[in-house]
């Protein structure tokens, strides 16, 4: 329910009188593009939306939350699937103006502001050729790909995202600024990295970066849709064999348009198995041949890329503004009744965008302890993603109960859900139980303690 009138212009009047950046009321002529955000499933009504331009602003927005209370979303680069990034009759503090990225290449860091996107991390980090886990899409954003984890491409090389997170600079509920480390604020480092919402707003990250590109290797096969369940079983032992140089990828999927892929391809449904080699691309040959054995494929399109191109290389196929509903589990066994299971709701995708895929799990993310993060799925081997993904809003229905319907039959496997492949939330309620395992009630502590008056209590809820 939005405010009365005298509440909203009480609060956006003392945020006028105290920020920088712009903040834009319902009035505003760049209301509605201010409230957007990737998934144009995503249809949220702010009372205000804050573009902070510094440190400073976050500050004042969070002392002018913590006096007026209305509901409060954050928002880093707006790309999370459930676009927990804004809120309904509430305030958004938007850090997407604060995108610097200041690479030390001695120390082998970088420093992230909260607003930034992957795609500017991997130009900043690459021009030193260093570079640290990130999204499978340039365009996601930093902060809450990495609050809730971060799964990526160097996830079996070098861990998730929030294992490589060095420190924080955090505004808590009380409008301290605080660095959450190892040796500071550790309590608050730890339920930062997996937990993420409901903590504070991170307004910078310090990762730690690693030697890689400028140029790697990718496997990408496609095989017949007639093959999926053989080449899923294929796929499913090479998964169980592959170093932790390759994080092995499989997709039941339809061919997107590839720059170069003749036009009575694309959109032909098939079987995708996908693997970058983290390493030298001389290198790589033997780990990535195997891909092309998995049956008979119908198209190569394997070869040698820069790492920033590798990174975006999916990122016309999700444009902004298309309409997402994404859902997930860690899973320990693909056995043969789950394979067969997740060919045959696959082929029923209402759209030919949507798709499933399987992600391979283990390698780095495993050296770090169950304990030592508040991500709770170590130990787990794979995350079967169910992907709805369309245009038309008269597909909204069947689109949502497709992902619903294969995520509900693979709940009896299911050993958790990944926090930012969560549906939207309507029908969990709070997620924590299925994102936080065993760490549920540690990180709820954890909130409490800095955030006693519940503040970010509605961010926390929502997925």
């Amino acid at each position: 329910m939005a405010l009365p009138e005298v509440a909203r212009a009480s609060l956006v009047g003392e945020l006028r009188a105290r920020v920088r950046g712009a903040v834009i009321d319902r009035d505003h002529p760049e209301y509605d593009a201010a409230r957007m955000v990737w998934n144009g499933l995503i249809d949220r009504h702010p009372e205000v939306v804050i573009r902070c331009a510094d440190l400073d602003d976050v500050v004042a927005c969070v002392d002018v939350a913590r006096t007026h209370r209305p509901v409060v979303s954050i928002r880093g680069g707006g790309h999370q699937v459930a676009g927990s990034a804004v809120c309904d009759d509430g305030m958004v503090i938007d850090l997407s103006r604060m995108r610097d990225v200041i690479v030390d290449p001695v120390a082998r860091t970088a420093r992230v502001q909260g607003g930034a996107r992957w795609a500017d991390v991997d130009a900043a980090t690459q021009s030193f050729g260093l570079a640290t886990p990130g999204g499978e899409v340039s365009e996601t954003g930093v902060a809450g790909l990495t609050l809730g984890g971060g799964l990526g491409l160097l996830q079996r090389t070098h861990g998730l995202s929030c294992d490589n997170v060095v420190s924080m600079t955090v505004v808590t509920a009380d409008g301290a600024v605080r660095t959450a480390s190892a040796d500071e604020n550790a309590d608050l480092y730890w339920a930062l990295r997996g937990a993420g919402r409901g903590l504070g707003v991170v307004t910078e990250f310090t990762f730690a970066l690693h030697p890689l590109g400028p140029d790697v290797a990718a496997a990408a096969f496609a095989y017949p849709a007639e093959d999926a369940g053989a080449v899923f079983r294929a796929w499913r032992r090479l998964a169980s064999e592959a170093p932790p140089t390759i994080a092995p990828q499989f997709a039941l999927w339809a061919l997107p348009p590839f720059p170069g892929l003749p036009d009575e391809i694309v959109g032909v449904p098939v079987v995708l198995a996908l693997g970058t080699y983290i390493g030298e691309p001389a290198d790589a040959a033997p780990v990535l041949e195997p891909f092309a054995h998995l049956g008979a494929p119908i198209l190569d399109l394997s070869g040698t890329s820069t790492w920033v191109e590798a990174q975006s290389a999916f990122d016309f196929a999700l444009p902004d503004g298309g309409r997402y509903y994404w859902k997930s589990h860690f899973i320990d066994e693909l056995d043969d009744e789950t394979v067969d299971l997740v060919v045959a709701h696959a082929a029923r995708r209402p759209d030919p965008r949507s798709a499933v895929i399987v992600r391979t799990l283990g390698g780095a993310i495993d050296r770090v302890g169950a304990d030592e993060t508040a991500f709770a799925h170590r130990g787990t081997r794979f995350n079967v993603s169910v992907d709805a993904i369309w245009s038309e809003p008269g597909l909204d229905d069947g689109s949502i109960a497709w992902a619903r319907g294969l995520w509900n039959a693979l709940e009896p496997a299911s050993r958790g859900m990944y926090l930012n492949f969560a549906g939207l939330g309507e029908e969990e309620g709070a997620v924590d139980g299925l994102t936080l395992g065993e760490h549920e009630e540690r990180v709820r502590r954890i909130r409490r303690a800095y955030d006693p008056e519940g503040v970010f209590e509605v961010a926390a809820a929502r997925p």
